[in-house]
């Protein structure tokens, strides 16, 4: 009987059709919510339209500035030739190349370059480039998207980058077992 007399009390002079309107208070968590939007739309309004916050602008040359400080720690100036071939020889070198190509690529060009995906490196035939230390190096950095080999640039220092190719170069000639048939033009 309480409930009842609770409703007539919130009853509203609406009518229609015989249907009375209620006149109850909002839930206090749609309260709660709603004014902290209010709160928040205050803050932000003050914080980046009355100058404290950055503009967009601002915010921009901040992000162009990071940008351009990561491409310039990540060596975006050319490899010289002669560093390259000064790894072939170089035992250390070729071990840590050997490591990354294990890490990275053996699961395309096979564990003695062999060929499985990806196509044999240790024959005489090349797909991109001459097979030069200069031209492996160009294809693991910006990678060979249409066939599926991806840009280690952004993945590999330029450091483990000159290992790998040239490791590569050291196994040109090896003739692995079960190697794959030759693909690309022959490079003598």
């Amino acid at each position: 009987m309480s409930e009842i007399k609770n409703q007539d009390e919130n009853l509203t002079d609406h009518d229609y059709d015989g249907i009375q309107e209620l006149d109850n208070p909002l839930p206090l968590w749609w309260l709660i919510t709603f004014y902290g939007t209010i709160f928040f739309a205050f803050i932000y309004y003050i914080h980046y339209e009355m100058g404290f916050g950055p503009s967009l602008d601002q915010e921009l040359e901040a992000s162009m500035a990071q940008v351009q400080t990561l491409q310039a720690q990540h060596g975006e100036e050319p490899v010289a030739v002669e560093d390259l071939n000064s790894m072939i020889g170089n035992a250390e070198a070729l071990s840590k190349g050997a490591e990354v190509f294990q890490a990275r690529c053996a699961v395309c060009h096979g564990e003695n370059l062999q060929g499985m995906i990806g196509p044999n490196l240790t024959d005489n035939h090349w797909i991109h480039g001459k097979g030069k230390i200069e031209d492996i190096f160009q294809v693991v950095k910006v990678g060979v998207l249409d066939k599926g080999m991806p840009a280690w640039d952004a993945i590999l220092t330029k450091d483990d980058m000159s290992k790998v190719s040239a490791f590569v170069v050291s196994k040109i000639g090896s003739n692995p077992p079960q190697a794959k048939a030759p693909e690309g033009q022959l490079v003598e």
